[in-house]
């Protein structure tokens, strides 16, 4: 039989013009079977911690008061054998040739999407992608995004990727570890540093994947895939 997955996605410094160069697309996955154990499991580490339970994990709010616990969460991800993450760094937005390839930076970050997803989707599985929303046209896009990975994989009737939603993200857990991830590969691809707590954060994940998190890792690298897209290669995919 095949399992069904569900896709928690975010991202990292996308818009056009925000003065960083570097973006970072990102996606938790886990069994659907899984999803309310993992996010008991979440809760836990809160109460452990003698935080609330509706706590948001942010990555904008990791602070030395509370690094042991964000580190706690770091090595949770990496022991449940149930969760598994990849990344897409974009290391220079500047680069990008809009106009040359008939695109707008929205179109354009949409086939990022497309091209961080298309490798965790296995023809013989089924899944539910769910997005951090970005704004309020991010329907219609999110629906395009939809059909382009059913075409890719030849899934016309939609049996394999089963739904490309829009949440919000306090209000998902695992969802919430993504932006964790997600927000500790910026850091240190933009190269930031003075955040004690950050450069903490960023070490565990270094240490417990065995990555730079800086350069590709293999392709079927599963628990910690790395991805660093090249403009050379694919600025009008």
């Amino acid at each position: 039989m095949s399992q069904i997955y569900n896709i928690y996605c975010d991202e990292s410094c996308h818009m056009e013009h925000d003065h960083q160069k570097v973006m970072v697309l990102g996606a938790i996955w886990c069994p659907l079977d899984k999803v309310k154990e993992i996010s008991k499991r979440i809760g836990e580490k809160k109460a452990a911690h003698e935080l609330s339970s509706k706590f948001e994990i942010k990555w904008t709010k990791v602070s030395p008061a509370k690094t042991k616990f964000y580190l706690d969460i770091v090595d949770y991800f990496f022991d449940d054998d149930d969760l598994y993450f990849r990344a897409l760094i974009v290391p220079d937005k500047d680069v990008l040739r809009h106009e040359q390839f008939g695109q707008t930076h929205d179109e354009w970050y949409y086939k990022m999407y497309f091209d961080m997803l298309k490798v965790i989707i296995n023809p013989s599985d089924r899944y539910r992608i769910y997005l951090d929303i970005k704004d309020s046209r991010g329907g219609r896009k999110i629906e395009k995004l939809h059909e382009v990975l059913c075409n890719s994989k030849y899934d016309f009737s939609r049996d394999i990727i089963e739904r490309v939603q829009i949440v919000r993200s306090h209000e998902i857990e695992i969802l919430q570890i993504a932006d964790l991830l997600i927000g500790a590969v910026s850091y240190l691809n933009r190269v930031c540093s003075g955040n004690v707590a950050k450069e903490a954060i960023v070490r565990r994940i270094r240490e417990r994947s065995g990555y730079s998190l800086e350069r590709t890792t293999l392709l079927r690298e599963n628990k910690m895939n790395i991805f660093r897209w090249s403009a050379s290669e694919a600025s009008g995919v």
